[in-house]
This record gives C-alpha cells, structure tokens and sequence, in this order.
C-alpha cells in the first residue's frame, strides 16, 4: 500500500500570484498530493489559469470583498508576489523545500516547539531598494546546508516567499502590514509581520527557525518602483525596529490572538505620532482578530 504524504490532510500551500501558474508543473512531484490556496492579487477580472490535477481553491480580491465586507479592509490591499522554482542542491538534485519544512516545524527548537520556518533563497537577493540600486548584478550561490534557531531576544527580516508555520501554534500572529493602494508604505508587509511574530513566538516560548530549505527566486523586481514604495519605511524603521526591541508583552498574553491584541493596543500607542497609518493598522489589527475568533469557531 502507498504511503500517504505527511499531513495530507492538515497542511495548506498558500500561493499568491498576479500571472501565470505554469511554474506549479515544476513543484507538481511535491505539491499535486496537497491542497492549495491560491489567492489572486490585482485585477480581478484577469483570468489565471491553474495547472490541471491539482486540489485547490481560488480567490480574488471580489471574493475577499464579498467574504468579509466592510472588515475586508483590514487586508493589505497588496500581497507579496515572487516568481519561485525549484532549486537544486550542490549535488544537482531537486530541493524537495516542503518536506524540510515540515521537518522544521516538526522538530523541537532546544526543547520547545517550533512555530516558524523561514527558509533561504537562492540566485536573485530580496534587498531593499538602496541595496538593489548599488547591488544590482549580485546573485546567490552559496549554499548553506544548515538549519539554525534565531536565539530568543533577537528579531530577524522574514521574507514571505518561502515560508512555513504552524496554524495551531501562531496563525492569529501571522499578519502582515497594510500595504498597497492609499497606504503610505509598501514592501514592509513581511517584514512587519516577522518582527511581530518573533515577539510573540519569543512570549509564548516557541521556537523560529531559518536556513534550509532554499527555494531559486528567478525575477528581480524594479529598485526605482521599490524606492517610492520603501521610502517612509527607511526613516520609519528607525523607531519601529527599537519599538519591537523593547517590547514586553504581559503574562496574561497566553495565547496568539491574546499576544496580537495587545501588540494593536501598543502600535497605536507609541507608533501612531509617527504617522495616522499607524492608528490605522492597529485598528486592522484588531479586525483581524475578530475575523480570525469567528471564522475559527468550535462548530
């Protein structure tokens, strides 16, 4: 009798995208046995084609809408986007990147559970645009066959495009920043999200992990665009990233939707004189708990 695939039944890939699925026949050998989610960014009216024999379940930005009405607007209005393959390792091999994450997630992190994989890319970095602009030859080649723990205490720059994590453990804390059309800043949707969710992991004793699996980023997108996009965020960071630094969070926070909501309580708090955006995003912030609690309801 065949072996059925590890948690077949209990994992989801989510894949967003604004073009063309063809590159899912090559993740076909890992990811036809589970189910996908594919979440459509930009115009709607656009028809995406997915490849045949997969399970999956399609949104656009109308559904989002129609799910969730008026609190739709706690959703970035932007969702990251890469054009990622499958990359091989130095023996020439395909790097099976969903197994070794599901071997991060279910393995402790000295001794505690591990809520996060965050895993490397390789050939085109994911810089921010000042780096892009004096970089913009560098590639990626090295690869590091290790798996380490980010130490607790420490924040890190979670890039989304290759990413795994435990939905029991830290979903409700997996939010990422308002971004996209009328907000004031973009391409901080992960990075705000990987800050808040080490926190939070940091809190409830949980572990986060980087390193393998590697996946091959193949498109670089514009450094000019990315500037006007980033450029709040390059004097904004300068108080946000000390904000997380220093953040306590009480012992009564004892779960992630708990965490979350203090956290909207305190980014309001000592963030909103930088900007109204921040008001803003705490207000979503909050929203996204309500949807989360009622959407996730014992039947």
């Amino acid at each position: 009798m065949a072996q059925s695939p590890p948690l077949k039944d209990d994992l989801d890939i989510v894949i967003p995208t604004i073009r063309s699925l063809d590159f899912l026949e090559m993740w076909r050998p890992f990811f036809e046995p589970y189910h996908l989610i594919i979440i459509q960014d930009g115009d709607p009216t656009e028809v995406i084609r997915v490849p045949d024999g997969f399970d999956y379940e399609f949104y656009n930005r109308n559904d989002i809408n129609r799910i969730l009405g008026p609190r739709a607007s706690c959703m970035p209005a932007a969702f990251p986007i890469w054009t990622l393959l499958v990359a091989k390792d130095p023996s020439g091999k395909e790097i099976n990147a969903l197994a070794q994450h599901l071997q991060n997630l279910l393995t402790l992190r000295e001794g505690v559970p591990t809520a996060v994989s965050h895993g490397r890319w390789l050939n085109i970095p994911d810089y921010d645009a000042p780096t892009q602009l004096v970089k913009p030859r560098e590639r990626n080649s090295r690869y590091v066959d290790a798996v380490m723990t980010i130490p607790k205490g420490s924040l890190f720059p979670m890039c989304a495009m290759n990413l795994a994590f435990n939905r029991e453990l830290i979903g409700p804390a997996i939010y990422f920043a308002l971004t996209g059309n009328g907000q004031p800043i973009g391409r901080y949707d992960d990075m705000w999200a990987g800050w808040r969710v080490k926190v939070v992991c940091d809190h409830l004793n949980l572990g986060v992990k980087t390193g393998l699996p590697y996946v091959w980023h193949n498109k670089a997108s514009n450094p000019f665009v990315n500037l006007k996009k980033e450029y709040n965020g390059l004097f904004w960071q300068e108080e946000i990233i000390p904000f997380f630094q220093s953040l306590v969070l009480p012992k009564e926070c004892t779960t992630a939707q708990k965490c979350h909501i203090e956290l909207s309580k305190q980014v309001k708090e000592k963030l909103g004189h930088l900007h109204p955006y921040f008001q803003t995003l705490g207000d979503a912030m909050e929203t996204w708990i309500e949807l989360w609690n009622e959407f996730n309801s014992p039947a």
